[in-house]
């Protein structure tokens, strides 16, 4: 068993990946979407929304996230967070759970031209 707490003064964190156990995911949390557009080259990403409300833009679409709401951004499909609501908190998977500098690596920055924003 493992239990892990979040540190609700970051604006995210994660619990576990390879880098600490022998998960094939990676698994965090963001009390606070952040606004840092990028793609990722083989992760899926999935957030699972547990309070409050959120903006994210994918590509050239800007989705409203709520409560109890769950989003999959597929490798490839650049995406960023616009607005968050207070009391916004979000737990984020990443599959394949890539290790070290091979996570870095696959999150790459994107223009924000490319999502249509200024």
């Amino acid at each position: 068993m493992r239990l892990e707490h979040a540190d609700l003064t970051a604006a995210k964190g994660w619990y576990a990946g390879l880098w600490n156990s022998e998960l094939p995911i990676a698994i965090g949390y963001a009390n606070a979407g952040i606004n840092e557009p990028h793609v990722h080259t083989q992760i899926t990403e999935i957030y699972l929304v547990a309070r409050g409300t959120s903006q994210i833009r994918v590509e050239q679409e800007t989705i409203t996230l709520h409560c109890g709401d769950m989003i999959i951004i597929e490798p490839g499909e650049a995406h960023t967070f616009l607005s968050n609501s207070p009391d916004y908190f979000h737990v984020v998977l990443h599959t394949p759970a890539l290790s070290g500098d091979n996570a870095c690596h696959d999150k790459q920055p994107v223009a924000r031209a490319r999502l249509g924003l200024d």
